[in-house]
């Protein structure tokens, strides 16, 4: 028995090569998404330790026994707010999360025993701030974070 050998036709050739020029920026376009997308939950991880940070300090620091309650002094929300955004509760030059400031953190009183901190992150992907849209307006990319924790003053 003789094998038969296969002769690729004329036509056929190259085809291999304009099928990867179509799929190629479609798989580019993937995982260029499922890596924003991951860069976007490193960031909210971020956010959330550095909230629990700094919600626990303030519950700690906020408390006074004379009054039952808790008391915040601008000094303390200052220092609440730097702790979220720079990690210590003295200003840095860089912040936890690229792009947040001390405006992006509210530090306030839930009732007479609890105390709140909310930071509040507009997402900017690196690619852009939205998309051309063929009809009406660019769509855009920047996505809404918001961590926030409340704790019994300690």
């Amino acid at each position: 028995m003789q094998g038969r050998t296969y002769k690729q036709s004329q036509s056929q050739r190259g085809v291999a090569m304009v099928e990867f020029a179509i799929a190629l920026p479609l798989l580019l376009l993937l995982l260029l998404g499922i890596a924003e997308f991951g860069r976007m939950l490193y960031h909210y991880n971020n956010l959330l330790q550095a909230n629990r940070d700094a919600v626990r300090y303030l519950a700690g620091q906020a408390w006074n026994g004379n009054l039952g309650r808790v008391e915040i002094t601008a000094v303390l929300e200052a220092r609440t707010k730097n702790l979220a955004v720079y990690g210590v509760p003295t200003p840095q030059s860089r912040a936890v999360v690229p792009g947040l400031t001390t405006a992006d953190v509210q530090v306030s009183t839930v009732g007479t025993e609890h105390v709140q901190v909310r930071i509040s992150y507009l997402f900017q992907p690196v690619i852009g701030n939205g998309l051309p849209a063929l009809i009406g307006n660019a769509i855009p990319l920047n996505f809404p974070l918001v961590a926030t924790t409340v704790m019994r003053g300690l």
